[in-house]
C-alpha cells in the first residue's frame, strides 16, 4: 500500500494540516496522520519513520512550528521525499519555523512550502505530484484539477467584469 505520511509536531497543528488531509481525500490518496515531535518524542519519530517506510510511505509531510526541526529529522531518517510545512506557533508568526525548515544542510533536502494553511494545501498537491510520477490515474486527476482552477478564474473574472 502506497501512502503519504503526515507527521505533525503537536495536536494543535491538526486544524491547519486538516487542509492537507481534505485535499488528499478529495483525490482518494491514502494517508496517515501521527503526532510526533522531533524534540519531545525523538524515539517515537525515529521508530515511526522506519515503520512507515516498511508499510509503504512514499512521501513524508512534516509540519512543525517554532524551532521546527521535525522535517529535518525525518529527512535524516529516510531517502523518501520530505515536505516541510512551517506552522505559525510563536510571536514570530511562523518565520522562525520557515527558516528552520528551509535551511537544511546540503545533501539533506526538505521541500518547504508556505507557512500555515496555504502550505498545508500545497504539501498535499506536491505530495500528489510526486506520487503521480508513477501513477497515471492520479496524474490525470491533477491535470483535470488544473483545468477546473483555470475555468474558475475565468468565471470569477466574468462576474467582476460585468460590474465595470
Amino acid at each position: 500500500m502506497k501512502f503519504v505520511s503526515i507527521i505533525i509536531g503537536s495536536k494543535s497543528d491538526y486544524p491547519v494540516m486538516e487542509e492537507c488531509v481534505k485535499i488528499l481525500e478529495k483525490f482518494s490518496v491514502m494517508y496517515e496522520v501521527i503526532v510526533s515531535s522531533a524534540h519531545r518524542s525523538p524515539d517515537r519519530t525515529h521508530k515511526y519513520v522506519a515503520e512507515a517506510e516498511k508499510k509503504g510511505a512514499q512521501v513524508f509531510v512534516a509540519a512543525a512550528g517554532m524551532a521546527a526541526h521535525l522535517a529535518g529529522v525525518v529527512a535524516s531518517l529516510t531517502t523518501k521525499p520530505v515536505i516541510g510545512v512551517p506552522m505559525s506557533a510563536s510571536a514570530l508568526n511562523g518565520m522562525d519555523a520557515l527558516l528552520s525548515t528551509v535551511q537544511m544542510p546540503g545533501g539533506m533536502p526538505v521541500a518547504t512550502v508556505a507557512i500555515g494553511k496555504a502550505g498545508a494545501v500545497n504539501s498535499a498537491y506536491l505530495a500528489m505530484q510526486i506520487l503521480a510520477l508513477e501513477d497515471r490515474e492520479l496524474n490525470v486527476k491533477l491535470q483535470e484539477d488544473r483545468v477546473l482552477k483555470a475555468k474558475k478564474v475565468e468565471t470569477d473574472s466574468i462576474s467582476i467584469e460585468s460590474l465595470i
